[in-house]
């Protein structure tokens, strides 16, 4: 039984030069202590349908257009502020994306860390203060009993990445939703923070959102994929089968993006062209334009394509020109 199963979610954007429908119809689930990945460009729309899930995005311009995403026998597209106070940051815990500007600078990480604790779990100022000391050390902050009153600039990169895996999992949510965590860290640094959330969920049971744009990290991290493009997923499957089988041409070029695939001394290959303008409207395949189709390959799609069910789990987008090289 998922803990959360999103279907048909849209979200849309309004804006001087028209409507962007940043997420145009996604579905998946979420299942307790898997880590289901979501992976794509930047610009793909990964941020915003996670965001839309806890209405965080801003209302205007942003809209929620429609869709379901069932947890805890709630809609929680459906929910008003106030009831959605009560999810976030307990319920569902969320890494943001760039841990240098998502902590309060002006605030000591003790303030920050015990807020969750007061407000959801109603403790004491001191109670809270000795569960935000015991986090700390549960994700490998040294010293913590000294560290915690340090204000964020006091912290390397990685270590303010460690705070907000702890200010995240603090309330032991049932989802955590990692936004792109390692992004702004150096690779050693990365490898810590990906084994801490894999620790940490395994400890918890907690079910994993893992939004990246690194197919290599995705490898590491995820027993389910979902790969986004413009607005909408155009290939999924568990991690094993996706790459091993990749269908999609999209699927197909970022697995060549990956420079650990490259041949030494070879050009890096990056995929040509850019992403669609979302906001002047996507009709048919949205990857048309960057597909490297061999000369007789089929069209491409000219209405918008569902997915279709190509073997157990493993769902494509029904476009024969994406489809070409493999079916």
């Amino acid at each position: 039984m998922p803990v959360l199963e999103v279907k048909d979610l849209k979200t849309s954007f309004y804006t001087r030069d028209g409507v962007v429908k940043a997420v145009d119809g996604i579905s998946f689930s979420v299942e307790a202590g898997q880590t289901v990945g979501i992976v794509g460009e930047s610009g793909s729309g990964k941020s915003v349908a996670c965001y839309s899930l806890l209405q965080l995005i801003p209302q205007p311009p942003g809209r929620i257009e429609g869709g379901t995403a069932l947890f805890d026998g709630l809609d929680l597209l459906s929910l008003s502020e106030t009831e959605m106070r009560k999810i976030r940051g307990e319920k569902i815990g969320l890494i943001f994306q760039d841990p240098m500007t998502s902590l309060n600078p002006y605030l000591r990480i003790s303030t920050q860390l015990i807020e969750p604790l007061q407000i959801h779990r109603g403790l004491g100022k001191t109670e809270a203060l000795e569960k935000a000391i015991a986090e700390l050390d549960a994700v490998g902050i040294p010293d913590p009993h000294k560290r915690i009153h340090s204000y964020p600039h006091e912290f390397s990169g990685g270590m303010r990445q460690r705070v907000m895996i702890a200010m995240a999992l603090i309330t032991r949510p049932e989802i955590l939703i990692a936004d792109e965590p390692t992004t702004a860290l150096d690779v050693t640094i990365q490898r810590q923070v990906l084994d801490l959330i894999k620790t940490r969920q395994e400890e918890l049971g907690t079910a994993v959102i893992f939004i990246t744009h690194d197919l290599a990290v995705v490898s590491e991290v995820c027993d389910y994929v979902n790969v986004m493009y413009a607005g909408r997923f155009v290939e999924r499957a568990d991690v094993k089968t996706l790459f091993s089988e990749p269908k999609h041409a999209y699927t197909r070029a970022l697995q060549r993006s990956i420079p650990a695939m490259q041949t030494k001394g070879e050009r890096l290959y990056t995929i040509p062209g850019l992403p669609p303008n979302l906001s002047a409207g996507v009709s048919g395949c949205a990857f048309a334009p960057r597909c490297e189709l061999p000369t007789d390959a089929p069209e491409h799609a000219q209405k918008s394509p569902p997915l279709i069910e190509v073997s157990p789990s493993h769902w494509v987008q029904d476009c024969p020109g994406c489809l070409s090289f493999s079916l």
